[in-house]
């Protein structure tokens, strides 16, 4: 008997497409609705500053008040929701302690993704998702709203609520957005 590692599976492989999640899924999947989606997409975006490549995580406590954020660079190639779900885990362990002890999740983790693209679903989407959910309940969090942020305006996933403020502003010479935001990695913790 030989014991391996099993290569990773192609992209087209069945596998990689059970970890991205459709809109249909995201909108089945019970998420709570924010109370006010354009304050925490100003609030987020006012305090990571970030770029089209952006992606900030943030955790809300019960009473909906930002406990910690983080944001970070995403690559260029397209993920899979594995992948997110352990670039948000790490992100995650990194802010915040895990609620794993808790009967039921008290705190809310959200996810903002900054694009160029416009507002309509990707597949990229489908991998922040089934990463995002498969993350907060590995930390024992509650699986929170998905947000982009385009030049358009932002866009919360599952709820069809849209704003055209804040949006990605021209990006300007060395990557600067509209925000002021030069993308690099940050962290953030509101106490």
């Amino acid at each position: 008997m030989a014991f391996g590692f099993a290569s990773p599976a192609p992209a087209n492989t069945p596998s990689h497409l059970g970890r991205v999640l459709e809109p249909a899924e995201w909108a089945a999947a019970g998420i709570p609705l924010l109370r006010d989606p354009r304050e925490v997409v100003t609030g987020l975006c006012s305090r990571h500053r970030p770029t089209p490549s952006t992606t900030v995580v943030a955790v809300f406590g019960p009473d909906e008040r930002l406990v910690a954020s983080a944001s970070f660079v995403r690559s260029d190639s397209v993920p899979d929701g594995w992948e997110c779900r352990n670039v948000l885990l790490s992100r995650l362990r990194g802010i915040v302690p895990h609620d794993l002890r808790l009967r039921r999740p008290v705190r809310t983790a959200v996810l903002l993704s900054c694009r160029e693209e416009g507002p309509g679903w990707t597949e990229e989407d489908g991998a922040w998702m089934w990463g995002l959910r498969d993350a907060c309940t590995l930390h024992g969090l509650r699986c929170g709203a998905y947000i982009t942020l385009t030049r358009t305006g932002w866009q919360v996933f599952g709820e069809d609520r849209r704003g055209r403020r804040p949006s990605l502003g021209p990006t300007a010479r060395g990557g600067r957005t509209g925000h002021g935001g030069a993308g690099v990695p940050r962290r953030a913790a509101a106490r």
